[in-house]
């Protein structure tokens, strides 16, 4: 079967080719030994980023807050929280980056604030249907005294999605308690944000991450949802939208802010979160005049299969074409389990919420095997690709984290039923014999690490032949100098057991079957996932080679 899928690069943008590396800074390097990673210590270890050959840094929240997310409840959207540092150690990471050829971006949370944002305390403080309480979605219960919450939607983290304040109106919160919805219908809302914007691209940050994109409109009448409250919703084409996602409004609020980008100079970029189906639907949150880039929740979601990863490359190729955009892909990142865990779950893919002690646990040796040949078969993809923190190390899911360690709000809101997010936010190992594994200079770590993880830290792994680190930084050298985010990709099997497509000067061949998959004759392998079984490439294993 011969199948063309192109993907057209708009432009010179950089961030249609660029791979963008996401840094959780709870998690990457603690650089004053209180156990949780900072800016300064971030700034330590860039040269680790320009090394492996990255183009930009995604940082993950560090904004003033009280934590009851890990950060995505922002109580100051112009300041850095104490626990990660200072005004001055963001200026100078943005410098330090700079100065090492790497971009910016940083998490916008522009769905909710914190409950302990100045406007929820002066929302609190204010009387119904006052100004300030028309900053968030605050409504008046149902039944005879207001009793009852204004609809039935329930919080992605598990129960309610509002809470009552003290004079018996309601506040919605689709996330956690902590965490109350801004209504974006409120002019004032919009100005506060753009203005958040300047700040930072006056600070010099290349573009921003937005948050739940596609959660910031809800439907006017706030209409109940009989089905399960998930953030991935709409993939069935002839069910309505959840009232609560992917609203058309949303797409005002994005034209306003590219306009406010594009009036800066440097190329700044907007990358959406949005758990949006089918492709089509994702793919108009990067029409010309809106975002730049939105993350292919899809793909991360797609069987471990040949015909699942030959669909979602087509599917999402065709989608973001059809608007000028580049495709951008992603295998993990600090809501989903590691994909080093997750392709060793038995099952074929999918996102499992978390993994204890008391689940099936992964097969470690086949789910590293599999996370390999997933990270190169990406790699090799037309368009932008997203690495997240510790995968070019191999890690696994910390899948026996202590229940009494967990910090994710799912876990409680759940009633201890989901095990939430923590096990993929562990802090990375860097030196296998240092404290923390040398994330900081003391032994302290906000999460526990893995007794097991001394193998995969840094030090372990540079200069070593066949390491996981080694093979990115292989791929990454490779991406670059055969101009692979280019395309065009042109598939030349699609088949139950092997994948295989062309993108430029290459061919490249995954193998899903049980067989070893022969290499054409004279075939110059460049790099492979795991050792080739002579002239074949053998299950579970990406090669790219020239004919």
């Amino acid at each position: 079967m011969n199948t063309d899928a192109t993907q057209q690069a708009p432009g010179t943008g950089w961030w249609t080719e660029a791979v963008i590396y996401q840094v959780y800074p709870r998690s990457f390097a603690d650089s004053d030994g209180d156990g949780i990673g900072d800016l300064p210590g971030i700034t330590s270890r860039l040269d680790h980023l320009a090394e492996l050959g990255v183009d930009a840094v995604w940082l993950s929240p560090f904004y003033p807050s009280p934590q009851a997310d890990a950060g995505y409840d922002v109580s100051d959207y112009r300041d850095v929280d104490p626990l990660f540092g200072t005004l001055a150690d963001a200026d100078k990471l943005i410098a330090e980056a700079k100065a090492r050829g790497l971009r910016v971006i940083v998490d916008l949370v522009p769905n909710h604030t914190s409950s302990a944002h100045r406007w929820f305390d002066a929302a609190v403080a204010a009387a119904p249907g006052s100004p300030e309480r028309q900053r968030y979605v605050i409504r008046d219960g149902k039944g005879p005294d207001g009793a009852e919450p204004p609809n039935d939607w329930v919080s992605v983290f598990g129960g309610p999605a509002w809470t009552r304040l003290p004079d018996g109106q309601w506040y919605l919160h689709l996330f956690d308690s902590g965490q109350p919805d801004l209504n974006w219908d409120n002019p004032e809302v919009r100005e506060e944000f753009l203005d958040v914007l300047r700040f930072w691209l006056d600070r010099g940050v290349d573009g921003f991450r937005v948050d739940v994109a596609h959660g910031l409109i809800k439907q006017a009448d706030l209409a109940d949802w009989q089905e399960p409250q998930e953030i991935l919703s709409g993939s069935e084409v002839d069910k309505p939208r959840p009232p609560m996602w992917d609203q058309d409004g949303v797409h005002e609020i994005y034209r306003e802010w590219r306009r406010v980008l594009d009036s800066y100079p440097g190329e700044r970029i907007l990358v959406a979160e949005a758990w949006v189906e089918p492709a089509e639907r994702l793919a108009r949150y990067v029409r010309p005049d809106e975002m730049h880039q939105a993350f292919n929740f899809e793909y991360l979601l797609a069987a471990w299969t040949a015909p699942a990863q030959y669909a979602v490359i087509t599917r999402s190729l065709e989608a973001t074409d059809s608007v000028g955009a580049p495709t951008t892909w992603v295998l993990s990142n600090h809501d989903v389990v590691r994909h080093a865990s997750r392709l060793g779950l038995g099952t074929a893919g999918g996102r499992a919420n978390g993994v204890g002690v008391d689940d099936p646990q992964p097969d470690a040796a086949l789910g590293l095997r599999r996370a390999r040949a997933a990270s190169l078969l990406m790699l090799a993809l037309p368009g932008s690709a997203y690495l997240y923190q510790g995968e070019e190390l191999g890690l696994p899911e910390h899948t026996t984290l202590p229940d009494e360690a967990r910090q994710d709000p799912t876990w409680k809101r759940s009633g201890n039923t989901e095990r939430g997010r923590d096990g993929c936010r562990v802090p990375i190992p860097w030196e296998a014999d240092a404290p923390s594994y040398g994330f900081g200079p003391t032994d302290a770590s906000w999460l526990p690490q893995p007794s097991t993880w001394a193998e995969y830290a840094l030090d372990r792994q540079r200069g070593v032949p066949g390491s996981t680190y080694e093979l990115y930084r292989s791929a990454l050298r490779l991406r670059r100098e055969h101009a692979l985010a280019r395309g065009p990709l042109r598939f030349l099997t699609s088949g139950d057991e092997v994948l295989t497509f062309t993108n430029g000067d290459l061919t490249v061949l995954t193998n899903f079957g049980a067989e070893p998959a022969p290499l054409p004759a004279g075939a110059q392998v460049l790099v492979s996932s795991a050792p080739l079984d002579g002239d074949a490439v053998p299950t579970d294993v990406t090669a790219w080679f020239r004919s």
